[in-house]
């Protein structure tokens, strides 16, 4: 039996809304009392309209890989798609001439363009060049943790600061081409986007965006080996290649989301491990044992709760749910994480579970065509994080209780505002 995406009383009463001081603090327990009622629940949105749900993993796959689900409400035949990105923009008070850099990226468009933009980027972001800066990862790993000591205060030390954040940034940068000298404004440029609101957004956006376009003009005139140099010289059989405002957009979103969310996976998962000290155990006895635990960190704790929003290009019906065509519909990864119908006891963290096929079980990076670009690099970066850390600092503990942990309040990530430890 399937449930109307039209029914009056479903729009009057929404089971979650996603800036509910409870679901901000406890996302994972509001889900799972969201379960009772099935695996599409009624949300209202960030700018209180209101839109399904699915948490579960059937659903939230499907929704993901279903081309009758649509990023990009232009995509909408008709114009029957509200553009809800737009209404955010102007509610955070982003200037029209910036928000193309927040709505138009790699993320934001449906094939044939995302196929276009994700062909020309994957041909510089390969797994050659990602392996073969593993070395480099060790090292800017080793020289962070080596320097943990020197910012300890009564010897407590906030990792977030000193080495969640610096780990991915430096990566990142040093990838696409960031000049080091550089590196802190991108630093405190995203820190401003990240806490929402701020009055300094557009002036952050803007420097941003000017200094991916001073970048761009000297790697045309100074050729680099960098992904920047790739990414401008990059070309399709057919000539075509990235224009500019697509150059800018795909430079601040392979930034921003590759340090962003691996600093967050890095710390949330040291948080599991420090918490769970039977699962660390088996992590230091073998070390062999730390891709399978990433995946399930990436599983249990990871930092994206949940998508984008898409529009149903034409009706269709998903988890029993009648929709019509431009209705705006999100999936819910951690609930689909955490679906009992696909994981055993899917709230305990456990880095033994065996995946049932090939490939990853969880939809931590995403699934389908908009799968994350730089998984294999956010995974390498988690690996030779946590290897190095505790075996750097054997004695690793927390300094303060885990109810005391201070988290962000934002509903589509699970952030912490720092992580204190002794060393």
């Amino acid at each position: 039996m399937s449930t109307s995406a039209t029914t009056g009383t479903a729009r009057t009463d929404p089971a979650v809304n996603l800036t509910d001081p409870d679901f901000l603090a406890d996302p994972y327990t509001a889900v799972a009392a969201l379960r009772e009622q099935g695996p599409a629940v009624r949300a209202a949105f960030l700018d209180g309209s209101q839109l399904w749900m699915f948490i579960g993993d059937e659903e939230v796959r499907s929704l993901l890989s279903d081309p009758r689900f649509v990023v990009d409400p232009a995509s909408v035949p008709g114009g029957r798609g509200q553009d809800k990105r737009l209404e955010l923009m102007r509610q955070l008070g982003i200037s029209e001439d910036l928000t193309t850099y927040l709505t138009e990226g790699v993320l934001d468009h449906d094939a044939p363009d995302h196929t276009r933009l994700r062909k020309l980027v994957s041909r510089a972001f390969t797994v050659r060049r990602v392996s073969e800066l593993r070395p480099r990862v060790e090292q800017i790993t080793d020289d962070l943790l080596d320097a943990l000591p020197g910012h300890a205060e009564d010897g407590v030390v906030d990792l977030l600061e000193h080495f969640g954040y610096p780990l991915p940034i430096t990566v990142i940068c040093e990838l696409v081409g960031v000049p080091e000298e550089d590196r802190p404004l991108w630093r405190k440029w995203g820190h401003t986007l990240v806490t929402m609101g701020s009055e300094r957004m557009n002036d952050a956006l803007r420097e941003m965006v000017d200094h991916i376009r001073a970048m761009i003009e000297q790697r045309r005139s100074e050729p680099s080996d960098d992904l920047l140099g790739a990414l401008i010289r990059v070309r399709e059989e057919n000539g075509d290649r990235l224009t500019e405002t697509e150059l800018i957009t795909m430079v601040f979103t392979l930034i921003m989301a590759g340090h962003e969310t691996t600093a967050h996976l890095i710390c949330n998962g040291t948080v599991a491990l420090l918490t769970h000290p039977e699962q660390l155990d088996l992590v230091r006895r073998d070390p062999e044992r730390l891709p399978a635990a990433v995946h399930e960190l990436q599983r249990w704790c990871h930092p994206v709760l949940m998508t984008r929003l898409r529009y149903t290009a034409e009706d269709v019906e998903l988890g029993g749910v009648r929709l019509k065509v431009g209705e705006p519909v999100q999936a819910l990864l951690l609930g689909a994480n955490r679906d009992p119908r696909k994981y055993t006891d899917p709230d305990r963290f456990d880095i033994t579970r065996r995946p049932s096929g090939r490939g990853e079980e969880h939809v931590g990076f995403g699934h389908g065509p908009h799968y994350c670009l730089g998984a294999a690099l956010a995974r390498q970066e988690a690996e030779v994080a946590f290897g190095k850390l505790f075996s750097a600092y054997p004695e690793l503990e927390p300094a303060v209780a885990e109810a005391e942990l201070e988290w962000m309040p934002r509903p589509a990530m699970r952030r912490l505002v720092r992580l204190p430890v002794r060393l």
